[in-house]
């Protein structure tokens, strides 16, 4: 069956929270680890107590390329629930001393290891595996990470997702080339899916803008509902059914964790990410 010739993570991996003893030992970047967060920024707590938000205000799929427009848009923190079950999901990171090609560096660069990308979120990240070819470090940072698959498992909320990230082109969302100058802005989109079986739920938009102190994200996220498909040809049958049923259908509690965790993520990554890069850089 097509289905079978599809890359899975590896089924012998046993991950877990946190860094155990010697985990670290030998990474350069060992002194980036630290499990200690900071708390939810107010602007998004604000959003949560708000409670699901009206649909009409949440841009559709086909609209994800306005966020390039000049401007905020009306909905940019918080959660939504559609009629069909999906659930749309915003967030505003701001991310000093940030510039969007650091973004797009590590988007290439913390996927291929498990410990890189702990790093990212302590309490919710588990695992990480890289399906793609391999990172050439001359490219551009963005043409690192096109096309390849991010297999990751971590926690949203209290909910273990086993997931396959799979970046795609900006230009496929509607970015066009020139309102994403590197040194600018960059958007980095991507299909979620599962990675045990060939079913995608959602896709995912990270837009990244300079702004005067470094760069702000404004995520999104359009999950379940209608944007439930298969993947390599498999058919919407047996196992794969029962596993669209769980996803099609998204309630708030999901969708509010979906904003703490993205939330909680991006503003971790803002703390560490200038001296991390800046390192690198200086590595190479």
């Amino acid at each position: 069956m097509a289905e079978a010739m599809e890359p899975r993570p590896d089924p012998t991996r046993r991950p877990h929270l946190g860094m155990r003893a010697g985990e670290l030992d030998g990474k350069w970047y060992a002194k980036y680890w630290n499990p200690v967060m900071a708390p939810l920024p107010g602007h998004v707590r604000d959003a949560i107590a708000l409670g699901p938000q009206a649909p009409p205000l949440c841009p559709s799929l086909d609209d994800a390329g306005r966020l390039s427009d000049a401007g905020y848009q009306e909905f940019e923190n918080g959660y939504s629930i559609l009629d069909d079950g999906s659930m749309h999901v915003a967030t505003l990171t701001r991310m000093p001393g940030v510039s969007p090609a650091m973004v797009d560096w590590w988007f290439g660069w913390h996927a291929t290891e498990t410990q890189r990308y702990k790093l990212w979120y302590p309490r919710a990240h588990l695992y990480a595996q890289w399906h793609g070819d391999a990172v050439d470090r001359s490219a551009p940072y963005r043409e690192r990470y096109l096309g390849g698959t991010s297999f990751v498992d971590e926690y949203v909320g209290n909910v273990l997702g086993r997931l396959a990230i799979r970046f795609v082109h900006p230009g496929r969302l509607g970015f066009g080339e020139d309102a994403l100058a590197p040194d600018e802005a960059t958007a980095i989109c991507a299909t979620v899916g599962m990675s045990q079986v060939p079913l995608d739920w959602g896709w995912l938009v990270h837009y990244v803008r300079r702004v005067m102190d470094g760069a702000e994200m404004r995520s999104r996220f359009w999950m379940g509902g209608s944007h439930v498909a298969t993947r390599a040809g498999a058919r919407l049958e047996g196992e794969l059914e029962a596993a669209a049923e769980g996803v099609r259908f998204l309630g708030e509690g999901q969708a509010r964790a979906m904003v703490v965790h993205c939330s909680q993520e991006m503003n971790h990554l803002a703390s560490f990410l200038p001296a991390l890069f800046e390192e690198y850089e200086r590595r190479k």
